[in-house]
């Protein structure tokens, strides 16, 4: 109830504040331009001026939170790394040497490749063959809902669950699915995320699961966009089903598939609560935003943390760049 309150206080506050800086801005702007007793020229002066500054009066709050919470962040970022844990010592360039020398930085960013090879290639090719298959049965939407559902659940809820799939209780009774069916099969359960290397693909499987119900929405009604024409003089002509997807579908949709992936491949690049709730970083686990966090906040190393951040943001920034003159460019085709 108080949760409730607290949000409803903080509604009104907020509503309230942007009610009483737009009306108070613009009532100054009119109050110190105003044009009452003054020559024609100066009145078109100021008219002129007001036009211009009244946009600005709008966008000021959010280039106001822009700057505070992106911009500035960005470059304290940058001047953390050249100074000590404390923040205050000049050290050059010893965190970025730290870096490479770091096995497990050097550690991080395999995982997080492999994470890049695996996670959006998966997601986005079980988003499309959910979207081209389910529209061929009656119960396609259901289907579409129970795929999309993950979307729904944090990333640390999904780790939860998948926690109890990959459980593993020792020579007792086995409660993890997986194991439960390893050993109705005769096999011998296992730790499995313990196992180096194999692990990775386990806990990427969390993300795979969650974000198909993304790539599937997208390529969904991306496919729906595709002229019935085409695709029935091909089947006229004697194509093939699988023909007709590789040949037409797969082409005509496939700006969007890049869109998709790319999106995604941002989301994998910033990969956190999955490995942190499922293993710490431990058993060769450890990615890159995970290891910034283990830096900053738990060896309390403010340099050695900002070189790890930078190198994400680094990672993240071109695919993002591309990801949105690809959207504006289907835009502007249509």
């Amino acid at each position: 109830m108080e949760q409730v309150l607290y949000a409803g206080i903080t509604i009104v506050v907020g509503v309230g504040f942007a009610f009483l800086y737009f009306w108070g801005s613009n009532w100054l702007l009119d109050k110190a331009l105003s044009t009452q007793g003054v020559d024609n020229a100066t009145s078109i002066r100021r008219d002129r001026l007001r036009t211009r500054v009244r946009p600005w009066l709008f966008l000021f709050p959010a280039l106001f939170f822009l700057t505070v919470y992106l911009i500035y962040p960005v470059f304290e970022t940058i001047r953390l790394t050249f100074f000590d844990n404390g923040g205050r010592n000049f050290v050059g360039i010893s965190n970025w040497i730290w870096a490479v020398n770091s096995p497990q930085f050097v550690q991080s960013l395999i995982n997080n490749a492999l994470w890049l090879i695996v996670v959006p290639a998966a997601s986005t090719a079980f988003g499309l063959l959910v979207a081209v298959l389910a529209d061929r049965l009656w119960w396609g939407n259901i289907a579409k809902s129970l795929v999309f559902m993950p979307m729904a659940i944090s990333f640390v809820g999904a780790s939860v669950i998948w926690k109890f799939i990959y459980d593993y209780r020792g020579s007792g009774e086995q409660i993890g699915l997986l194991n439960a069916i390893v050993v109705a099969f005769g096999g011998e359960p296992q730790a499995w995320i313990t196992i180096p290397f194999w692990n990775n693909f386990l806990l990427m499987v969390i993300l795979v699961w969650i974000q198909t119900g993304f790539a599937m929405v997208i390529l969904s009604a991306a496919l729906r966009g595709i002229p019935e024409e085409t695709l029935e003089a091909a089947r006229i002509d004697g194509a093939s089903d699988i023909r007709i997807f590789f040949d037409i579908m797969v082409p005509q949709i496939l700006p969007t598939i890049l869109v998709v992936w790319t999106t995604i491949t941002i989301v994998v690049l910033k990969i956190f609560d999955i490995v942190l709730a499922m293993t710490g970083g431990q058993w060769n686990t450890q990615v890159l935003a995970n290891f910034m966090y283990d830096q900053m906040f738990r060896a309390n190393h403010f340099g050695h943390g900002s070189v790890v951040a930078l190198v994400i943001m680094i990672a993240v920034l071109p695919v993002m760049i591309w990801n949105i003159r690809q959207a504006n460019s289907e835009q502007g085709t249509h």
